[in-house]
């Protein structure tokens, strides 16, 4: 097993851990206080990025972006012994309408009709130069 493999299965066996115990899961960097999810009301609440799993954000092109920004997603509602099927909204940002046309090619390898209730906002910039989509999302538990 790889050593990416050990640490994504450690990460996952991790929070499902936490999860059960009702903890909130909050990001490696220091300067980010928010959590990768949480549960409440039979609700799980998480927001993701292209963020890659040394902690580092991707700078590149808008499609690797979104595919490792919903691989992302689908990791943690896996954690979270839920999966992209339980997804009942996203709110994505992006920071060119252009993006929009790469979003709804890519959408489909993650989720199946009947598909989410989606609403998409353009916005001016992301926390992180480069950064070009970010979403939250809301699953059942």
């Amino acid at each position: 097993m790889s050593k990416q493999a050990i640490y994504e299965q450690a990460t996952n066996t991790c929070i499902r851990r936490l999860i059960a115990k009702g903890a909130k899961l909050t990001a490696h960097n220091e300067h980010i206080t928010s959590s990768w999810i949480t549960r409440g009301a039979g609700l799980l609440f998480t927001s993701h990025a292209p963020m890659h799993p040394d902690g580092t954000m991707s700078t590149d092109n808008i499609e690797n972006q979104l595919i490792l920004m919903f691989t992302n997603l689908q990791k943690t509602l896996e954690a979270a012994e839920s999966s992209n099927d339980n997804v009942l909204q996203i709110i994505i940002y992006l920071t060119d309408p252009e993006y929009s046309k790469a979003l709804n090619e890519i959408y489909p390898q993650f989720f199946a009709p009947p598909y989410p209730n989606r609403s998409t906002i353009i916005v001016e910039r992301m926390p992180v130069p480069g950064m070009k989509v970010k979403l939250t999302a809301t699953a059942l538990a």
